[in-house]
């Protein structure tokens, strides 16, 4: 038979201090503690994934067994890199090129354009120019 201890009200009081600041933790810094506690669990799993398939499988199925494996551990790698902040995000040169695009094409001025439909012909003008197009009979 085990004895169990009365807790004080100042223990109490402690664990319900502690359980507020830990109520407080937003999801990012949950996970953060998570995988900063387990992730050489997971990757140490993968690995050893990627060597018993290596002793099972042939070819193409070990193949695209070891690519997954490798893709996971570089995405766990890549997460705890950016939780502890090793790595700046850089922003990628395509980003810089479509903000650039959407800038000058919010700066455009378009001029209007027209469309006329009649029985057999559309006429779409803009500016100075102007394209017909006829229905064939």
């Amino acid at each position: 038979m085990k004895l169990r201890r009365e807790k004080t009200t100042e223990e109490i009081l402690a664990k319900v201090e502690i359980d507020k600041i830990h109520a407080k933790n937003t999801a990012k810094e949950i996970a953060s503690k998570h995988l900063g506690k387990n992730a050489i669990n997971y990757i140490t799993v993968l690995v050893v994934i990627g060597v018993v398939s290596s002793l099972s499988l042939e070819g193409g199925a070990l193949t695209a067994v070891i690519g997954l494996v490798s893709t996971a551990a570089m995405a766990l790698i890549g997460i705890l890199q950016h939780i502890v902040g090793a790595k700046e995000s850089e922003e990628k040169p395509e980003i810089a090129i479509i903000k650039d695009l959407i800038t000058q094409l919010a700066d455009k001025k378009e001029e209007p354009m027209n469309v006329e439909v009649d029985d057999t012909d559309v006429t779409v003008t803009k500016g100075s120019s102007k394209v017909k197009a006829s229905k064939k009979k």
